[in-house]
């Protein structure tokens, strides 16, 4: 017998706008809430090929919150739900009456989301908080691995805020309501997105005194292929299994210096495509993976095979390529229920439904707790960055994680950031008795994390088939770079690969593939592990079954390109690139000041409430672009600001 959607009967109404409440709304879509968008007149503020990815399998209704009779009826909205979504900056609204304090207190089983750019505390809680502003609040446009603008900074057009915003929206949405299933009460959760950022590179931020910052980035070299695709590749290992081969004899012999050897290769790998590259370092183990466009991306066969892609249609786009499902859940799968709704599309329906809702305001408290997962037990597994990041983010919310590791595994050089939290041990798996150890542990667990290459899990006896043997009501996560099925699926993989092959690198680079600065699809793709196993806890509170619950940081990469990953007919791959790229045009992107730079946020309002810029608000193009140069090099940061 099927089970129920995850969050099948929850209704949640999104207030959000722009980027993180959509997004926010749309994952919570995926999984099965009814959720009722509320648009102001003339539709979403953002006018972007990407609403028809983040406002699918949504109701749709325009107010304008400025009038009373729909003020009243954005009041009768919340008081029929179980999630509020808004993203309005601080205040906004409270002054409208339906802030979060006066909404919970009416109605104690509402769970009211928030997600200004800046905290309520913060004190730029006022200001417009653009994505280019909290990027460049943050670190988003560094142009380095330390996070160090070293001379100037690199736009990037991924939405790293709004996109962690939303992430972690939705996990302290979905802890929540699994509190709301033991207490009876809801809560108000505040996300701001300049916090959340940090969650992006938080492990960047970390430093050990007297320590240099190691640079990971030159253990990685690129070379051109035979299809013109750039091949990314550790230099060191595969270069050794090239000269091993019995055709490189007279290379071996020759003894060529660096700078030959290096020429020879580049010349060597124009004789084979970026995937026939991918094969021969996968039949020797080894890590490797072409560099691709994000248009590419979308067609690529193992965004096709992996499902992490698919085809929908959308009422002004037509048919279109995009983002697919990200987590994955084995007996509660979300997929995609609707196209975009146009504005208003669902008004009569919601308002005559409007009409017969009646929800209690009273709750009835059982439970008292600490922490949203207080008494769930999580056996930890994960190595590296995006498992561990999983079981860090339940820890944070009250769970009792014990993490499991290898004492001959080298140590994890952020281990004081996604480990925190957690009590540890030390197991060998492949020893029966550490073997016995570990399934005393499992005993009266409630979530199993690991992140291990596809198969291994299974070699060592604790296989998703295996721990569910024993413990039924197991949720068990599963992490890795391709996910599956394809052949990549069991291929050595790590964040660097994912940036390459889903167009990250490219995008950043332009002419050359770049790193990203952090690993944002590792953090990513952690906490979408943890939002699918806060989904399946709380579909097992409903049908008693546990299940499994799968992610890849392909997924991850993928949901965080959503704002630009929509391929349809007539669409303009214009995006912004390159190491040069400042920002998308004169009114949004970075300029020098006298003492360093700053980030220009003027696309929606104009220079003319500017006095200082006001006489340049009739110039455009490329003379307004030099003429804002010029002023703003004129006076400090600070000045400006």
């Amino acid at each position: 017998m099927a089970q129920a959607d995850a969050l099948h009967g929850i209704r949640v109404i999104d207030f959000g706008q722009y980027i993180a409440g959509p997004m926010a709304g749309m994952l919570l879509a995926d999984f099965g809430a009814d959720v009722i968008r509320v648009d102001p007149p003339g539709g979403p503020r953002y006018k972007t090929a990407a609403n028809a990815t983040w406002n699918r399998g949504k109701r749709s209704i325009v107010l304008d919150l400025k009038k009373d009779q729909d003020l009243a009826t954005a009041r009768k909205l919340i008081a029929s739900a179980d999630v509020v979504i808004e993203n309005f900056r601080p205040g906004v609204m409270e002054r409208l009456g339906v802030g979060p304090k006066a909404m919970t207190e009416a109605h104690p089983r509402l769970i009211y989301c928030s997600l200004p750019g800046f905290a309520t505390d913060d004190p730029r809680a006022g200001m417009r908080a653009w994505e280019g502003v909290l990027a460049a609040a943050t670190a988003c446009y560094s142009s380095h691995a330390s996070l160090q603008n070293t001379t100037r900074p690199v736009y990037t057009a991924i939405p790293y805020s709004s996109a962690f915003g939303a992430f972690l929206g939705v996990v302290a949405i979905a802890a929540c309501l699994n509190a709301r299933e033991r207490s009876g009460l809801g809560q108000a959760i505040e996300v701001p997105l300049f916090n959340a950022t940090f969650t992006a590179f938080s492990g960047k931020l970390m430093r050990v005194l007297g320590e240099p910052e190691v640079d990971s980035a030159t253990r990685w070299s690129y070379a051109r292929c035979k299809d013109g695709h750039w091949f990314m590749y550790l230099a060191p290992r595969l270069n050794r299994h090239l000269l091993e081969l019995p055709e490189m004899a007279e290379w071996r012999e020759a003894k060529l210096a660096p700078a030959e050897l290096e020429t020879r290769l580049q010349s060597l790998f124009l004789t084979r495509t970026a995937s026939e590259w991918e094969d021969f370092c996968a039949s020797f183990g080894l890590e490797g993976i072409a560099c691709l466009h994000a248009k590419d991306w979308l067609h690529h066969p193992l965004a096709e095979e992996t499902a992490t892609v698919a085809d929908f249609e959308d009422p002004e786009l037509g048919r279109f390529r995009g983002y697919n499902i990200n987590p994955r859940l084995s007996e509660t799968p979300g997929r995609v229920r609707a196209p975009r709704a146009l504005p208003d599309t669902h008004r009569a329906e919601i308002l005559e439904e409007l009409k017969a809702t009646r929800r209690s305001s009273a709750a009835a408290a059982n439970e008292v707790l600490r922490g949203a997962l207080e008494g769930v037990k999580v056996i930890d597994l994960g190595i590296i960055l995006a498992s561990p990041t999983c079981g860090r983010t339940l820890a944070e919310f009250g769970a009792n994680v014990i993490k499991i590791d290898s004492a001959h595994r080298n140590p994890v050089n952020w281990h004081n950031d996604v480990n925190r939290a957690k009590r540890m041990i030390l197991l060998d798996l492949k020893k029966a008795q550490g073997l016995e150890v570990f399934w005393k542990l499992l005993e009266g667990a409630d979530v199993l994390l690991e992140n291990f290459r596809m198969g291994v899990a299974d070699k060592l006896g604790i296989g998703y088939d295996a721990v569910r043997a024993r413990n039924p009501g197991i949720v068990y996560s599963s992490v890795n770079a391709y996910g599956r099925p394809g052949k990549y699926s069991r291929r050595p993989g790590r964040e660097v690969l994912a940036q390459g092959i889903t167009g990250m690198q490219v995008r950043l680079g332009g002419d050359y593939p770049a790193l990203n600065p952090f690993n944002g699809n590792d953090y990513s793709t952690g906490l979408m592990s943890a939002y699918g196993i806060l989904l399946a806890l709380f579909a097992r509170r409903r049908s008693g079954r546990g299940q499994r619950v799968e992610s890849a940081l392909i997924y991850g990469a993928t949901l965080l390109q959503t704002n630009l990953l929509q391929d349809y007919a007539g669409k303009v791959w214009d995006e912004p690139h390159g190491q040069d790229c400042l920002g998308t045009g004169p009114l949004y992107r970075a300029y020098r000041a006298s003492d360093g730079w700053l980030f220009l946020a003027a696309h929606d309002c104009g220079l003319g409430i500017c006095p200082a810029l006001a006489d340049l608000a009739e110039k455009s193009g490329a003379a307004l672009e030099r003429a804002l140069e010029e002023r703003f090099a004129s006076r400090s940061v600070s000045d400006w600001i």
